[in-house]
């Protein structure tokens, strides 16, 4: 594909990171709109959504160094590269939860009301996000016979080059993007708080441990039922699980009141 949009020494504009750009920009647009109408404070939401976009990028690259250790081990400096790829979106989910829930409880804002204004936005993030993991090579396929599989040829790109494979980066976008409008009908219509983030939840848990069993990068196995989940499958079954208790326990506990 296209790692490198252009470059004019000393100046190179990566395409992984301008997308990564527009879809958080995105994202947080969506949020702040959203919270207008909800009647929250829009300029709580967007320092909320600032230090969540920071908190994402150094828990999504925590975990990816931590999968691939081996390798950072003895490239200690790529860590920092980030705009070569290597976000892992469970680690952001993670750091950014952390940070959300310290922010919200800190201003006296609504953890469930905020969390389900913020939710369309991540999935409309992603969905975005991983066009930029398509144009670097990041995030690839396992080779494929299909014919709708790509080739990558580029020698800056992160992907093996000239082997056919799923473009998994696409499925993904794909994916998110249908998870987007599912919970923006689920918003419209949602009895309690908390509803439409852990509808998010559940519904990625399922995308991606789906979509695992196409990737081709190092996945990072952990030694579950012969070594055949990767972490983020096995992630994705405790986060289903999650999702689907907090949407039980919540029905009950946070009704909005017409």
């Amino acid at each position: 594909m296209y790692p490198i949009l252009f470059k004019i020494d000393p100046i190179t504009l990566h395409t992984y990171g301008l997308i990564l750009a527009i879809a958080f920009l995105s994202g947080i647009s969506l949020a702040v709109r959203q919270a207008k109408l909800e009647g929250e404070d829009p300029q709580k939401i967007f320092d909320l959504c600032f230090y969540l976009v920071l908190a994402a990028i150094i828990g999504s690259r925590i975990l990816f160094v931590l999968i691939n250790y081996s390798f950072y081990i003895k490239n200690p400096l790529n860590i920092f590269k980030i705009w070569r790829g290597g976000l892992v979106f469970y680690g952001g989910l993670i750091g950014a939860l952390a940070v959300g829930v310290f922010y919200i409880k800190k201003y006296g804002l609504s953890l469930w009301k905020i969390s389900d204004i913020l939710a369309p936005s991540i999935a409309l993030g992603q969905a975005i996000g991983r066009l930029g993991c398509f144009f670097a090579g990041c995030c690839y396929g396992k080779p494929a016979l299909v014919s709708w599989a790509v080739t990558f040829t580029d020698p800056e790109s992160l992907a093996p080059l000239h082997i056919a494979r799923h473009p998994v980066q696409l499925y993904s976008s794909a994916a998110a993007l249908l998870v987007f409008s599912i919970l923006l009908v689920i918003y419209r219509k949602h009895k309690f708080r908390g509803q439409v983030f852990f509808s998010y939840v559940t519904l990625y848990s399922i995308d991606r441990f789906a979509l695992e069993f196409l990737r081709g990068d190092e996945r990072g196995f952990i030694n579950i039922l012969g070594h055949i989940l990767s972490t983020s499958q096995v992630i994705s079954i405790l986060a289903f699980i999650l999702g689907l208790s907090m949407l039980f326990f919540l029905r009950k506990r946070e009704p909005i009141k017409s």
